[in-house]
């Protein structure tokens, strides 16, 4: 029997702290500085992110004490070659195989690829200056992979593994919850995609080291083509 007693209780504990710490953490916001939804400037949006991210490291910390600890049972460790494969599979996703994938998408919904990139595009708009760009980057390069990493890679695929399904309906079904909780309909394919690229390489390698890295380099594809499309 496994002595380890975190599992699936243990993510959606995670799922809910996020939103709950982000829900209350974004009224406080909005009633303090008088802005609306959608005028909350880059700042204080990346302020936000660390309650929601907080939700999800509290129960990977919880889950962790659970069983053998964070490090061992969430496979957070890393070599060296992680870092050339995780950039090499990470771009490639972003510039390859997500456009490949959308292009039928768009085309069957009349849509076109500034549709797909209008959330990205409207983050970076709140970018002011050199200052705002580094804030951008370190938001979604370096916080999110992080977060996102030892949450959906870590605790979640591992509790999924752990119950008992394939590796592959782990990897799958990972993506699909990493895809549906970042409430963006026509991002879901490529978020999918993404999240059980990451997931299978996980798997594969038996640590998170070439998921964080792919994932930052996703990303940082991300914020290169914005800003150079912002020159």
């Amino acid at each position: 029997m496994d002595h380890r007693r975190w599992g699936l209780g243990d993510v959606a504990l995670g799922l809910a702290l996020g939103q709950a710490f982000a829900i209350v953490a974004t009224v406080v916001a909005l009633g303090i500085g008088g802005w609306e939804p959608d005028g909350i400037p880059l700042w204080a949006g990346a302020l936000l992110q660390v309650p929601l991210w907080a939700g999800w490291l509290v129960a990977v910390a919880l889950a962790g004490r659970k069983g053998d600890g964070v490090v061992p049972d969430f496979r957070v460790t890393a070599r060296w070659p992680d870092l050339p494969v995780g950039l090499a599979i990470g771009v490639a996703v972003q510039v390859v195989v997500v456009p490949l994938l959308y292009l039928p998408v768009l085309r069957l919904l009349d849509l076109t690829s500034d549709d797909l990139s209008a959330p990205a595009r409207e983050l970076s708009e709140k970018a002011q200056g050199t200052g705002g760009w580094i804030l951008l980057a370190f938001l979604v390069v370096v916080g999110a992979p992080l977060a996102e990493e030892l949450f959906y890679r870590g605790l979640m695929l591992q509790a999924l593994r752990k119950r008992g399904l394939p590796d592959w309906a782990a990897c799958v079904t990972s993506g699909v919850v990493f895809a549906l909780m970042h409430f963006q309909a026509l991002q879901f394919l490529g978020l999918f995609v993404l999240g059980t690229v990451l997931a299978a390489m996980v798997v594969r390698t038996d640590r998170l080291g070439p998921a964080v890295t792919a994932h930052a380099a996703f990303n940082a594809a991300t914020v290169v083509i914005l800003y150079l499309g912002s020159r």
